[in-house]
């Protein structure tokens, strides 16, 4: 792994990090360091960074390498090739939209913490039949919301997801409620005006209150 030493080791888990992992999506690399500085301060140290821009790996080098507080990850890992250059890039936790068994090995074998995509209950009972236990429910909305994770967590209790896709500040209290729930991802805390403007602590406040959603002390901003 090319970047800098962590400041501290990385939980067992990735979902007890913090209530909310920002998904972020990367347009400058120049603005990469300065946001996952601000979502540091804010309180959210796990970072998840989308390879849906081409500066999307220089992103991770860059906050790797920079901000040891940050425990940065990467998102829309869908091939063995990405999880190969995301875990050379510095990712200590990988994320992936879906799953297929080459693409699961490929995370297995990468040594960082993995959580795959599930939408359906049949993807969440193949997933703990090869010893998964944690993933990413995407898209969390569209697939059923709070609603279908309630139903999962009776007959299959041993899963934990994060929610992701649709939810904001305004339902993430519901989700995190959930005894499956560990935390959700989402964007509500990175938008695109503030990314524009450079305005960090416009982030930062928002991920402060991001921060404060499970136990009520966060706030709109």
């Amino acid at each position: 792994m090319s970047a800098s030493v962590p400041s501290s080791p990385l939980p067992v888990s990735v979902l007890d990090l913090a209530p909310v992992i920002p998904v972020v999506v990367v347009h400058d690399v120049a603005d990469a360091v300065p946001l996952a500085r601000a979502l540091v301060a804010g309180g959210l140290p796990a970072i998840e960074v989308t390879l849906r821009t081409p500066v999307g790996l220089d992103a991770v080098r860059a906050i790797a390498a920079q901000v040891p507080d940050a425990v940065v990850g990467v998102g829309t890992v869908i091939t063995p090739a990405q999880v190969r250059e995301s875990v050379a890039a510095g990712a200590r936790f990988l994320v992936s939209p879906g799953w297929t068994d080459v693409l699961l090995e490929a995370m297995r074998e990468s040594g960082v913490p993995f959580l795959p995509g599930v939408s359906t209950t049949s993807e969440v009972v193949a997933l703990l039949e090869r010893g998964v236990r944690e993933m990413k429910f995407f898209p969390a909305e569209a697939a059923g919301g709070t609603a279908y994770l309630r139903s999962l967590a009776g007959p299959l209790p041993q899963a934990r997801f994060c929610p992701t896709g649709g939810v904001g500040p305004g339902n993430a209290p519901e989700y995190l409620a959930l005894p499956n729930v560990g935390c959700v991802g989402g964007t509500w805390m990175l938008p695109q005006d503030a990314i524009e403007a450079r305005d960090w602590e416009r982030v930062e406040a928002l991920a402060r209150a991001a921060a404060g959603l499970r136990d009520g002390s966060g706030a709109q901003v």
